[in-house]
């Protein structure tokens, strides 16, 4: 846990979330037992108001089912989503409905998360007729034109479609669009990868300002390791669908514990060319395994450079080291 976060108060709580899939083999009997896919298993976190949690893995890790099983997207297995003392999985359809002023999401890409037959003003403002009936027009244009403006787009744009804008614009109106509620926390589901690099600094930029403007709580997932740096408080490094890694930013990128982890940031470029050319990588070995057979014991034992007999016997659970700052799943740490 961030010791700043210690006096904040706790909007999200998740304990052992599992969000499992039946799948059918290619050819099998109607009368066989489907498979289970294990995209999320197992994970336990907490949220706090105005921070920003970074989740990182490699694709297929379960980012993206973590996130939709966070907001009731993706029904959970097994578990608990406690969102401001009220279980979102125990809620039926309705409840969960009333939730979504509190919970938003943005997507990864920009334009197909937008309806093309719908224009930008419609589009933004449409939670807002949602939630609140009795608004009238002109207060509805007037709160979605002055959140355009907020966001870096032209009020008198309001009127034009989606497939008239870029990739970055497309995706400041998909940030109007959840912010438009103003929720308390917003789910950024890979936001920046579709943009280029200049457009992905830009964003980032914006997000970090209606965060502190607003008071959001942010889960922001991405790949690039060098972003979620830049813009998180803690970070959460997953695995095949589990939690190996949980940490302060700083000390994680500085001091991280598990393989996994040591991997993924010795793949994060250096702008100093002597220390990147003088670097160690430390390459893994060997192919994902499979979410519907995942290895017995520690799921990374199959790539693990410092795997032991006993790896295979045990799932190692995510325990605090140094105090409560820095937690690992991991039998060797």
């Amino acid at each position: 846990m961030n010791t700043t976060t210690t006096t904040k108060e706790k909007i999200l709580t998740v304990r052992d979330l599992r969000v499992h899939f039946d799948v059918r083999e290619e050819g099998a009997w109607p009368w066989q037992k489907p498979l289970t896919l294990k995209a999320v298993d197992g994970i336990d976190l907490d949220i706090y108001e105005g921070e920003t949690l970074g989740v990182v893995g490699e694709s297929g890790c379960g980012k993206s089912t973590l996130a939709r099983a966070l907001i009731g997207m993706l029904p959970a297995r097994t578990g608990a989503v406690v969102w401001m003392g009220q279980d979102l999985t125990k809620m039926d359809k309705k409840e969960l409905r009333s939730k979504r002023q509190e919970l938003q999401m943005i997507f990864q890409d920009p334009l197909a998360s937008l309806n093309p037959r719908m224009t930008i003003g419609d589009i933004i403002a449409e939670p807002l007729t949602t939630f609140y009936p009795k608004l009238n027009k002109a207060e509805v244009k007037e709160q979605v034109q002055g959140m355009m403006q907020r966001v870096g787009l032209l009020p008198n744009l309001i009127n034009r479609y989606p497939h008239e804008f870029s990739g970055g614009q497309c995706q400041r109106i998909g940030i109007a669009r959840a912010l438009i509620l103003k929720p308390k926390l917003v789910i950024c589901d890979e936001p920046v990868s579709a943009l280029d690099v200049s457009i992905q600094a830009q964003v980032i930029n914006l997000l970090k300002e209606l965060q502190e403007e607003m008071g959001l709580a942010l889960v922001f997932i991405a790949h690039d390791l060098s972003v979620v740096r830049h813009i998180s408080d803690r970070v959460l490094v997953m695995y095949l669908g589990n939690a190996v890694e949980l940490a302060d930013a700083q000390e994680l990128y500085t001091n991280p514990k598990h393989p996994y982890t040591k991997a993924l940031m010795s793949a994060v470029p250096i702008p100093d060319p002597r220390i990147e050319r003088s670097k160690k990588i430390q390459l893994l070995h060997g192919d994902l395994p499979s979410p519907i057979n995942p290895p017995s014991g520690c799921v990374f034992r199959t790539r693990c450079p410092e795997v032991q007999a006993h790896c295979a016997d045990k799932s190692p659970t995510l325990d605090a080291i140094n105090g409560n700052h820095h937690e690992v799943s991991c039998h060797m740490v």
